[in-house]
């Protein structure tokens, strides 16, 4: 049996890179999984396949967040999609894990319009999500933030972003001692750079950037989806009843410390 069997999980973003990888790993533990998408119902799809290949069981819900009624909308397709299936409604585990704009605006570059879309997927998507969900939410459940690492190291090229993330932090420990009360357990997941398949074709036209971006790390690799997805899975599962209100590394240690001689490629 799986640690996840009986469970329900909703996954943000989940249509390709590291949202599919904790959509498959939750699937593999036993969860049925609501496979949030935004635009991309083929790659939604696609991901709910390989789900129900392996012999899980996945099903899609598309809805754009934020914009106007995004929370609800997403909630609304969550629940339409349980009872299809004869499920009860609820979910016990819900991962917000979709978010944009990773490498710009800087603080040359923004523009108002930018920013307050960053901060409206990044920030206010998942907190509504989070809010309007709390009557859907089981007692004993759980809520994984995805963060970055981009917040425990200063890179002027995703400042915009990393606020966003620095934000999700603040709100994963405060939720976590707002719902503790329930059971709840919140946390936020802090990847570094992950070899998704748009950062697979990113370095596999830079391979020196890759070795580099590798080598930031004392394990030197880049991070693979899965390493991710499996964190995500212990903090949703039994074992990681007694974990709340932590901010969790899980970028392979990158940027503890700079060899000697150790710089960017030319």
């Amino acid at each position: 049996m799986g640690t996840l069997d009986g469970t329900t999980s909703l996954v943000t973003g989940a249509s390709r890179g590291l949202g599919r990888a904790i959509a498959k790993r939750l699937a593999a533990g036993g969860s049925l999984v609501a496979v949030h998408y935004a635009t991309n119902e083929s790659a939604a799809q696609e991901t709910v396949a390989q789900i129900t290949g392996a012999g899980g069981a996945a099903f899609a819900v598309g809805v754009p967040l934020g914009v106007a009624d995004d929370a609800e909308r997403l909630w609304a397709g969550v629940d339409a999609g349980l009872a299809e299936r004869g499920v009860r409604p609820g979910i016990d585990v819900l991962v917000n894990n979709a978010a944009i704009g990773g490498a710009t605006p800087t603080l040359a570059t923004a523009r108002p319009d930018d920013f307050d879309e960053l901060f409206a997927v990044n920030v206010k998507a998942p907190f509504f999500v989070v809010q309007r969900g709390m009557d859907r939410l089981r007692n004993g459940g759980r809520i994984v933030n995805i963060s970055s690492v981009a917040t425990r190291i200063a890179i002027p090229d995703t400042l915009a972003y990393s606020m966003t993330k620095g934000a999700i932090n603040t709100f994963s420990v405060t939720l976590a001692q707002e719902l503790g009360v329930r059971g709840i357990t919140v946390n936020a997941v802090l990847p570094g750079t992950t070899a998704t398949e748009a950062n697979v074709a990113w370095f596999d036209a830079q391979p020196a950037l890759r070795d580099f971006v590798a080598s930031l790390s004392p394990l030197r690799r880049l991070g693979e989806p899965q390493d991710v997805a499996d964190v995500v899975a212990f903090l949703a599962s039994p074992a990681g009843r007694w974990v709340t209100g932590q901010v969790i590394d899980a970028s392979g240690g990158a940027h503890l410390g700079l060899s000697v001689g150790q710089g960017p490629p030319a």
